[in-house]
């Protein structure tokens, strides 16, 4: 028998889209051995320019202009679906996607699904006129909801909680179609790992108390000025201090280390982020829903800092109200926080349940077992 095909797209503005197809197709390797699992990133199918365009865009307003970002993140949630700005942008979409095709007739899928929305909105016309009659599916990777997520002819949603759930089905999406999964994580997080084991593979002490500092996959946030201002705070605690894929920011961290031996771990990009946060006891962190579904899958409490308007202020709002973290709004606000949770030890296991309880280690799993019929 030939093995049911699952195309996975994601698209590479942000770290978090790719992260979450790279989970599924994880998990579909590991608990659906018989399903054949391709991942393809949309960027790599557009014309050099439209991808310059596309993520350099996002990435600069993001990190340059963040005002902006949020203004521009509610006036599209609001904006009608067939206005003439929307109905612009989506043909250029597709005349840069031209190649989604040619991709698609030879693969063949059974299954499509979409991590993030502007496949979503392709394989959306697609279905309508007729040009693809395969199931496609929809896997939101924020704990919020959003217009640009939201269209006909999607054979289900996948959800991070049972109140984003909710909120879909509010706005149209019949409600049978959209499943409470979680956002898609690697099936790693759901394992249990020792803490002195891993501290030791990164040259940590497993008695002190260890903050994990992140920047996501491409390095933003100004982790290094926080990093330095850390190291002022008297106290037996180390700091790991990721910089992503950014080697300018990894020298910057590196700069601050060799000024605090002993203190400060930087590091680069690494593919072991769950043993890293084992052998943690905090995560200081933008709240991206990726990074923090993963800290919630193995109870790492959270200081959010410095989140984007739009998505990731949903996302810290979700993570206060549920008490999976506190919030440091400037460096000042974040030596406070580090302080006052380490001298709460009770308010650090408070937050550290919390987490647990709202974290869903098997969230990809859980997306695929409605894919592939296993699961309600």
């Amino acid at each position: 028998m030939s093995k049911t095909k699952i195309a996975i797209f994601s698209v590479s503005a942000g770290a978090g889209h790719v992260r979450a197809a790279q989970a599924l197709a994880a998990a579909a390797e590991r608990y659906y051995p018989d399903a054949q699992v391709v991942h393809m990133d949309v960027m790599e199918l557009v014309p050099r320019l439209f991808r310059k365009v596309y993520i350099e865009s996002y990435m600069r307003v993001v990190e340059d202009a963040p005002a902006l970002w949020g203004y521009l993140y509610d006036r599209a949630d609001h904006e009608r679906p067939d206005s003439p700005g929307n109905q612009l942008w989506r043909l250029v979409e597709r005349l840069n996607t031209k190649k989604l095709d040619s991709a698609l007739a030879q693969l063949d899928p059974d299954h499509v699904i979409c991590t993030h929305f502007m496949p979503a909105q392709l394989f959306s016309r697609k279905v309508r006129k007729g040009r693809f009659t395969k199931p496609v599916w929809v896997t939101v990777t924020d704990f919020d909801v959003h217009a640009l997520w939201l269209y006909d002819h999607i054979s289900g949603y996948f959800a991070a909680n049972d109140e984003v759930a909710w909120r879909i089905a509010r706005r149209g999406i019949p409600a049978s179609t959209v499943h409470a999964t979680g956002i898609p994580i690697m099936p790693v997080f759901g394992e249990r790992r020792d803490r002195a084991a891993c501290a030791a593979e990164f040259g940590l002490d497993p008695k002190k108390r260890t903050l994990l500092m992140m920047s996501g996959g491409a390095g933003v946030g100004g982790i290094e000025t926080l990093a330095a201002e850390l190291m002022k705070i008297d106290g037996d605690f180390q700091v790991i201090a990721l910089a992503g894929r950014n080697a300018g920011l990894l020298a910057e961290l590196q700069k601050v280390a060799d000024a605090n031996p002993g203190r400060l771990f930087p590091m680069g990009y690494t593919n072991v982020i769950e043993r890293l946060m084992t052998a943690s006891d905090i995560a200081v962190t933008k709240p991206g829903g990726l990074t923090t579904s993963e800290c919630l899958a193995v109870g790492l409490p959270m200081i959010v800092v410095s989140p984007i308007p739009g998505q990731e202020e949903r996302n810290s709002d979700y993570l206060l109200e549920n008490g999976a973290a506190v919030k440091a709004s400037d460096p000042d606000a974040l030596i406070y926080r580090v302080r006052m949770l380490m001298d709460d030890p009770a308010r650090m296991d408070a937050l550290s349940a919390n987490a647990l309880r709202l974290g869903r280690a098997d969230s990809a799993k859980r997306a695929l077992d409605v894919v592939l019929g296993d699961g309600a």
